[in-house]
């Protein structure tokens, strides 16, 4: 269950991250092709109406966002102050970690509570009690977004699932910690199937640096030759 909703959420997060890159590429090349006085192609760009792309992008960012972030924390990319948990050891260290794990629960489970709330009343219990054939009482139906005209409650939906999903994640990770005392974490130099095929003659970009910078610091900032002119081999073969 846990690996099918860690695909879903990845699926969802990608697929936004493309959408939301293919639309501005599209609405920059009209709005700069469009300038080119083209016979016919010009009059075709310009009755062409790409005005929502920018509402668009922007409600794909809020859904990337709410979701990267739960993303984050099952996967520890998520910026942290951890300056005295590291002086810690042991048990200390352990309450420490937890206690900002459910604050972590307790914080995204009241934004989902409320930004649920928020939703319901802004426009979807209109919507849900309509299609059910039931009196909306005093439920109204809900502003829409300016160039879209979407309702404003399917953007906000936004806020309480991705808390929701971030609150579960903050869940798992107490879980996972409280049972093997490790945190999630993520290294950012790596790059995924690229370790695995490395060839043991070859070195990485970093590993190239940190050597030349070794040899620069041994030869006083000369290179080889340089440095062999004024220092000869010794009769043991080093310099």
């Amino acid at each position: 269950m846990n690996k099918l909703l860690d695909r879903l959420e990845e699926i969802i997060i990608a697929s936004l991250m493309a959408v939301a890159t293919i639309v501005i590429f599209v609405s920059v090349v009209h709005r700069y092709a469009s300038g080119y006085e083209i016979p016919v192609v010009q009059d075709w760009l310009l009755d062409m109406n790409v005005g929502w792309a920018q509402e668009f992008c922007i409600i794909l960012f809020v859904w990337m966002a709410k979701f990267g972030a739960a993303y984050g924390v099952r996967t520890g990319i998520h910026v942290g102050v951890d300056i005295l948990i590291n002086k810690l050891s042991g048990t200390p260290r352990a309450a420490l970690i937890q206690l900002g794990l459910v604050c972590g629960v307790v914080f995204t489970a009241l934004i989902g509570l409320f930004g649920a709330l928020f939703v319901w009343e802004n426009g979807m219990a209109y919507e849900t009690l309509s299609l059910l054939g039931r009196d909306v009482g005093d439920y109204y139906e809900g502003p829409t977004t300016p160039d879209l005209e979407w309702p404003t409650w399917i953007v906000y939906s936004a806020v309480p699932l991705g808390s929701f999903l971030m609150c579960y994640r903050f869940l798992q990770v107490m879980v996972s910690f409280a049972r093997s005392g490790e945190l999630p974490t993520h290294d950012h130099g790596h790059v995924e199937g690229l370790d695995e095929a490395q060839d043991p003659n070859v070195l990485l970009e970093g590993e190239s640096i940190t050597l030349g910078e070794d040899v620069e610091h041994g030869h006083a900032g000369m290179s080889d030759e340089e440095w062999a002119k004024t220092h000869p081999k010794r009769p043991g073969g080093k310099n």
